[in-house]
């Protein structure tokens, strides 16, 4: 069966805008973020909109939600009520005494045409989305994600392009957050949405695999795939030959930058230890990342020719460096040593050659590596061509964090916004989108958006730990401290290992007044300093609350040495705004204009 979409294959509905919401065909958005809503309060919405400025009936709500089913009485107001709250802390919709109810605000109705993708030429590509896959008893808990994630790499890079895969970031988290494959389709305006569940027989994985039309909700094809459990990889380059063919009634080739198929038995043991690896290191907790450091070691001294293993592992270290789980200087060694077997030492520093002189796998590793050129060796000309060189490639998460990391730590913060907002519109429900962008409107000195930014992603995305860490920040900076506190204390409560979480449950703390407590969060941090790495960005910002600017300073010192991934943003962060007076703040803010004048002054070096 070949599925292509058609100009009059779906209806042209109008999108309708209120305050800060937006109602679609996708569902309800507060600014870029789905807003989670049932079925009858989303229809609920949609009735009230229709008639803005008029009285809507309990009984036409009725009639409405439910047909003529029987309900319970007053569920009509409860379904209300709970709209209501959704929509906090705006107020939008009025009860009129014993005549029902009205949304009150200006709304504005705007003609959303069908999207290009479905108005082109013949041949114009589907957009699917992939959920992860459901694992049964017996099967790895990191099998089903992770054969989900790598069928959507490989359709990716498939030859010739068949299909649209939408971004991954946003599936998984909505996906996380309970939502079925249509509603993850209808939100992200998808064509297509391709879900299964993987069950372990004793010799074999059974993988049930469903395609939907997200349109009409139809079920378009559903087969079942065995793959022998010694060849687990197998079920990936199934899964992309039988989507094709059903697309595109024809085979494809997959483009080297995908894992491989190489069917050798060191392939397939340095693939499985990849794809175990590549599935603990994304809770970004300590111990798992750092198992998972020792794993993709591993897979690439079994086969040195994984470029998906080489890729993750440099990921990893940069990931690590972040997130405080490896000194900047530890992780750069690991990331240079791994990428040099496609990025040559000293390219990038020489500035000699060109990307035709490079790997073809070379591109997905100079993000990074433009990362620890600046960071690290603080030298802002290798960083500048390592970017340049990969400016072409797509949004991924890595490449992209990379990206704003760099926008950010230069103090360019309306390119970074930009870079984000962009990202944005491919992946709109990203936590750590979401939270960046509320970070980096914080280093702009928007408070009021940034305020609004991290509220609306922490409503969504409340158990992620990019999005709690920058609320907790940005609530306590905006006079929220003891939000910020509460949510510092269930990011710490989630993962007792985090430096990060603690350092900000110390700022929060701080700025409630608590200063005793937030004082022994900093000594235990200093404590354990002494038995392992330690990384606290955040410590300036609690001293300056504690109104200790000596010590504030102090800790700058300190970051600027070790070279904190975070060094240049908190020079910039609100936060330190008391110490902008000081000398010796002024001396450390001369770094970066040294760095930039370097590169102004030597364009060619």
């Amino acid at each position: 069966m070949k599925i292509r979409a058609s100009a009059s294959s779906r209806p042209v509905r109008a999108e309708f805008s209120f305050g800060r919401f937006r109602l679609s065909e996708g569902g309800l958005f507060h600014g870029d973020v789905p807003v989670n809503l049932s079925p009858s309060e989303l229809a609920a919405l949609r009735l009230l909109v229709a008639h803005h400025g008029q009285i809507v009936t309990p009984a036409q709500l009725r009639k409405a939600l439910w047909g003529d089913a029987r309900v319970a009485a007053g569920s009509v107001s409860k379904c209300v009520d709970s709209l209501r709250a959704r929509l906090a802390p705006e107020e939008c919709i009025e009860t009129v005494y014993k005549r029902g109810y009205r949304l009150a605000c200006a709304v504005s109705a705007v003609p959303a045409p069908a999207p290009a993708r479905v108005a082109a030429a013949p041949g114009a590509r589907n957009r699917l989305v992939i959920l992860p896959f459901a694992a049964g008893l017996g099967v790895p808990e990191y099998l089903g994600p992770a054969a989900a994630e790598e069928t959507s790499i490989r359709l990716q890079h498939a030859i010739p392009s068949v299909i649209s895969v939408v971004a991954q970031d946003s599936v998984f988290a909505l996906a996380a957050r309970g939502r079925s494959a249509l509603e993850i389709g209808r939100i992200l305006e998808a064509d297509l949405a391709f879900t299964g569940s993987l069950r372990a027989l004793p010799q074999n994985y059974r993988l049930r695999a469903e395609m939907f039309s997200v349109h009409d909700g139809g079920q378009l094809w559903v087969e079942d795939l065995l793959v022998d459990k010694n060849q687990a990889a197998g079920i990936e380059s199934e899964l992309v030959q039988r989507i094709a063919s059903r697309l595109h009634g024809e085979g494809l080739s997959i483009a080297a930058a995908a894992a491989g198929d190489d069917d050798g038995p060191r392939f397939r043991e340095a693939y499985e230890l990849y794809r175990s690896a590549h599935y603990d290191w994304q809770s970004f907790q300590r111990h798992p990342m750092q198992d998972a450091f020792e794993r993709l070691l591993r897979a690439l001294e079994v086969d040195p020719r994984l470029m998906a293993a080489r890729v993750d592992f440099v990921n990893l270290c940069f990931a690590q460096a972040l997130y405080g789980y490896m000194p900047a200087a530890t992780a750069a060694e690991f990331l240079r040593r791994a990428a040099d077997v496609v990025v040559p030492a000293g390219f990038l520093r020489e500035g000699n050659g060109s990307s035709a002189d490079l790997d073809p796998h070379a591109e997905a590793v100079l993000p990074a590596l433009g990362w620890i050129a600046f960071h690290v060796d603080r030298n802002l000309a290798a960083a500048l061509r390592a970017f340049a060189l990969s400016a072409h490639l797509p949004h991924d998460r890595w490449t992209t964090c990379a990206r704003i990391m760099f926008a950010l730590s230069r103090h360019r913060f309306s390119e970074a916004i930009e870079i984000l907002r962009a990202a944005l519109r491919l992946d709109p429900c990203s936590p750590w989108l979401q939270a960046r962008l509320g970070w980096a409107l914080h280093l702009a000195g928007d408070t009021a958006g940034s305020l609004c930014q991290i509220e609306t992603a922490y409503a969504h995305f409340p158990d992620t730990i990019d999005v709690s860490l920058h609320a907790a920040v940005i609530l306590a900076y905006s006079g929220e401290a003891a939000r910020a506190v509460q949510i510092a204390q269930q990011l710490c409560q989630h993962d007792s290992s985090s430096d990060l979480a603690a350092g900000v449950h110390a700022y929060a703390l701080a700025c409630a007044g608590r200063a005793g407590e937030a004082r022994e969060v900093l000594q235990r941090l200093e404590w354990l300093s002494r038995e392992r790495f330690v990384l606290n960005p955040f410590a300036a910002a609690v001293h300056v609350a504690l109104g200790e600017p000596e010590a504030a300073l102090g800790q700058l010192r300190v970051a600027n040495e070790a070279r904190c991934p975070w060094f240049f943003q908190m020079l910039a962060d609100p936060c330190l705004n008391a110490l902008h007076d000081q000398a010796k703040f002024k001396e450390l803010e001369t770094i970066l204009p040294s760095m930039e004048a370097a590169v102004h002054d030597h364009p060619g070096k």
